[in-house]
């Protein structure tokens, strides 16, 4: 499993606001793409813990500091790794950049519930594919 995974896209137009810059909602939605990118890098999609599990990975929190304006066109770097791993929770940050520019960082806490709505804990081998594997073992 990879510690910290990159995700590249293109600003797209429709991402950017009245003034040239990407809407502030669009960076939320870079770091699903990115954490989906995680997860699959791990051995899994979100899909199969769904669909094998009925285990989801409900958002509890999001937050993101924007440090620099991004813009139309600009190759952005969506960098990500867990930053808390616990059976019943899951945390991942995210550093947004543009060439070395640092323009956001971010987190996202997961609770992982079930098809009823409610708390239970992440599969065992889901979890394992999440946890960081040492240097020895890869």
């Amino acid at each position: 499993m990879p510690h910290i995974t990159e995700s590249r896209l293109r600003v797209r137009y429709a991402e950017t606001d009245q003034m040239g810059m990407v809407y502030y909602a669009n960076y939320l939605i870079w770091m699903e793409v990115a954490r989906s990118d995680f997860c699959r890098e791990c051995g899994f999609s979100y899909r199969d813990l769904e669909r094998e599990e009925q285990a989801f990975l409900a958002v509890a929190e999001a937050n993101c500091r924007y440090l620099a304006p991004a813009k139309y066109d600009d190759e952005i770097l969506v960098e990500t790794e867990i930053a808390r791993l616990r059976s019943r929770v899951v945390e991942f940050s995210y550093r947004i950049k543009r060439g070395s520019t640092l323009v956001a960082e971010g987190k996202t806490l997961h609770v992982v519930i079930g098809a009823d709505g409610k708390p239970r804990a992440m599969p065992d081998r889901y979890l394992q594919l999440l946890k960081p594997k040492s240097a020895s073992s890869a």
